[in-house]
């Protein structure tokens, strides 16, 4: 109640609910939370005075309050007088008692100050009242249970006792519900205690309902507490002990106290709704200038608007009329460079005709063959292409023959099935092409199937249910295709959890910038224009799997995926400059409107989450992690094996080591309870695996 009238102050409370080690735990926390001062009620004089010592060290201040310690180095102390509260108690049992009787002692917890000082107080009241006897002193910790069993384990020593004194009020009533049970309605004895707390279950009502004869109100005065802390932080004067006033609490005012603490208890509750609704209307001021700033900010914004859109207009006529002058230059180019390449066509396809007849490409062996065979059709295919390029720009008609006619015409080849070629087995990596066109397939399965396992598809919809079964490391695709073109062929592929993580290459004639920022749009890794040099295509193929590779030590750096990962440059060789000198392109690199998350992070940070919810599931399997999410087993063994280099067993045994380890270094557990927590079947199991992987066994981790 008192901090509300002080702002900036913020109140931590903690329990320690009698436990002594609890209670140094929430000290050394608290402290190490950065509090600025401190207020303790030790629960015992000595069990937390190193804590005490440690904490003013540390710079803290420290106000112990209402019980004593064995530290010295506190910065000021608060308390009523226990002692004195136990000497005003005994003179009172002995108005009580007339001065004769038979008297119960319970006292409050061993070692605590103030059960000590109470006892102290009350043993010398009574040396003036030779005609009263303690009859028996029992050993309490301030609970009513404890009190009861301590009540009924001596019930024979206690029938004919006249007064019981319990130290607090919840010891008092504690033994009087003992006393009940065992006497079965006979004359009770009377009931004293002392805190005389207010509210429901506090003392003053107890005495006010006659369950206890009499209480000893014990001041908190919260209020004194906190303006003595303030003094302390703020460097006010303060008095380093201040004991607090008290009274006994008596059948006679019992019933004023009681109402007194009622009505402090609703003005209470009154003040923390006014502090309530000052709270809602500082809130509602500041939603109010939120909008308002927003609704300026709105009409700023909307200005701004209005000057970009008329700008663009502005830009877009500019822009068009650019773009037809473009036009123009760009036929103008065509037609000229058409004409131009009837020269080297005309050198190409003569001294062809000539070789077909020769006995070293009769005889040659059926590779070569086959070589030579798809040079002389796509040296007749660009023969026609030209022409019909030239009859275009000419004005001249082909009787509707269209682009596509003369490729079915000039090529004649079928859909090529989905095959395997060489000794596949023994490759480490796989690559998926896929081409409608038969001769570009037959010409990539020649120049890579030495070194890598190949799979072929036609087109765009059957590649993506070869990707989705095979899982290759690498995907070769045209973009012109039938069915699925190759732009939305590599978008399926990179919006599919199970292939998202595979590299693609998008092989084009279309050389252009925009259409190549398209390609890097739709998710490709790489664009190669045709012609292309097959070492140039190799040298890219080996870049992008090395890359992949990097991935291999994910689970042994903090955030191992966060960072982009830079191709190496290749160099051709000097053979390959000259092969691809006339086709040299400057391939645009991807802007950052372009750039997006890889969705490998994706999925490997889902999996990251997945094995920190569940290591600890010693049942847990592949099979389980693969189903969900949302993958077959297969599938979900070879998407993890192409990111990592790890199987998913070995990593799950990573990831259950890592935290095996930081808890042998962070927590008290044994090696057995590690192991269990952990997911290990066994602590023998744990041990050993342990050892294999950080050199050490367990207990050296320590």
């Amino acid at each position: 109640m008192e901090s509300n009238f002080h702002d900036g102050v913020e109140l931590c409370f903690a329990s320690a609910y009698d436990n002594s080690e609890r209670q140094v735990q929430q000290i050394d926390s608290l402290v190490k939370e950065g509090v600025d001062l401190l207020i303790v009620a030790p629960n015992q004089v000595e069990s937390i005075s190193e804590a005490i010592d440690r904490t003013v060290e540390s710079g803290v201040p420290v106000i112990v309050f209402e019980r004593k310690t064995g530290s010295t180095k506190y910065t000021a102390f608060m308390s009523a007088d226990n002692y004195e509260m136990g000497y005003q108690m005994g003179r009172y049992i002995a108005m009580l008692l007339s001065g004769k009787g038979k008297i119960l002692e319970i006292l409050g917890f061993k070692g605590s100050s103030p059960a000590e000082e109470r006892h102290k107080g009350f043993s010398d009241a009574l040396k003036n009242f030779p005609d009263l006897e303690v009859v028996s002193t029992l050993q309490g910790d301030w609970t009513e249970q404890k009190a009861y069993e301590e009540v009924k384990k001596h019930r024979t020593e206690l029938e004919d006792v006249d007064l019981v004194f319990g130290h607090n009020d919840r010891t008092a009533l504690g033994a009087r519900k003992a006393f009940e049970e065992f006497l079965q309605g006979k004359t009770l004895p009377k009931f004293c205690g002392i805190d005389g707390l207010p509210g429901e279950n506090g003392g003053i009502k107890l005495v006010r309902d006659s369950l206890l004869d009499a209480s000893y109100i014990y001041p908190t005065r919260g209020d004194l507490l906190l303006k003595l802390a303030l003094d302390i932080l703020e460097n006010r004067s303060f008095d380093k002990e201040t004991l607090l006033s008290s009274a006994i609490v008596t059948p006679e005012n019992a019933a004023v106290l009681y109402m007194e603490s009622e009505e402090l208890s609703n003005q209470f509750e009154r003040l923390e709704q006014l502090h309530q609704k000052a709270d809602n209307y500082l809130q509602q001021l500041t939603n109010q200038k939120m909008i308002s700033f927003l609704a300026a900010s709105l009409v700023i914004l909307l200005l701004v608007l209005a000057v970009i859109v008329y700008r663009y207009y502005i830009q877009k006529a500019r822009i068009n009329d650019e773009r037809d002058k473009m036009a123009h230059q760009q036929l103008q180019f065509y037609t000229e460079i058409s004409h131009q390449l009837r020269t080297p066509l005309t050198l190409i396809e003569g001294p062809l005709s000539k070789l077909a007849q020769t006995d070293i490409i009769k005889n040659s062996d059926s590779q070569t063959s086959e070589m030579f065979a798809i040079v002389c059709r796509n040296t007749e295919r660009l023969s026609v292409l030209i022409n019909k390029v030239l009859e275009v720009q000419t004005g001249k008609h082909t009787g509707g023959l269209s682009f596509l006619e003369i490729d079915n015409l000039t090529v004649q080849s079928s859909k090529p099935a989905t095959i395997n070629t060489g000794n596949n087995s023994k490759k480490e990596f796989t690559l998926l092409i896929v081409d409608d066109n038969a001769d570009i397939l037959t010409y990539l399965k020649t120049i890579l199937s030495d070194n890598y396992q190949v799979f072929e598809a036609a087109d765009g919809k059957e590649g993506l249910q070869v990707a989705e079964k095979e899982v290759p490391d690498l995907i070769i695709s045209d973009i012109m295709m039938p069915v699925m073109n190759g732009l939305e062929f590599c978008r399926h592929i990179k919006d599919n959890i199970i292939t998202n993580h595979i590299p693609v290459i998008l092989l084009t004639a279309r050389s252009l910038d925009e259409h190549q920022v398209e390609g890097f749009k739709s998710g490709a890794d790489a664009y190669i224009t045709k012609p292309f040099s097959s070492g140039l295509l190799l040298a890219r193929i080996d870049n992008l799997l090395k890359n992949r590779k990097l991935l291999k030590n994910i689970w042994e750096s903090q955030n191992p995926i966060s960072e982009p990962v830079v191709e190496k440059k290749i160099e051709p060789s000097t053979e390959q400059k000259e092969e691809s000198e006339s086709t040299k392109k400057t391939i645009p690199q991807p802007t950052k409107e372009m750039s997006k998350p890889p969705k490998e992070d994706v999925f490997i940070t889902k999996f990251k989450d997945y094995i920190d919810k569940h290591y600890s599931d010693s049942e847990l399997s592949v099979e389980t992690i693969a189903q969900d999410m949302g993958l077959s087993r297969v599938q979900f063994y070879r998407k993890i094996k192409a990111l990592t280099g790890c199987t998913p067993v070995d990593l799950l045994r990573k990831a259950r080591l890592s935290y095996g380890k930081q808890m042998l270094e962070e927590t008290n557990q044994t090696i057995s309870e590690i192991a269990y927590n952990v997911g290990f079947s066994s602590p023998a199991y744990f041990t050993k695996c342990f050892k294999d992987e950080y050199g050490t066994a367990p207990r050296e981790g320590r």
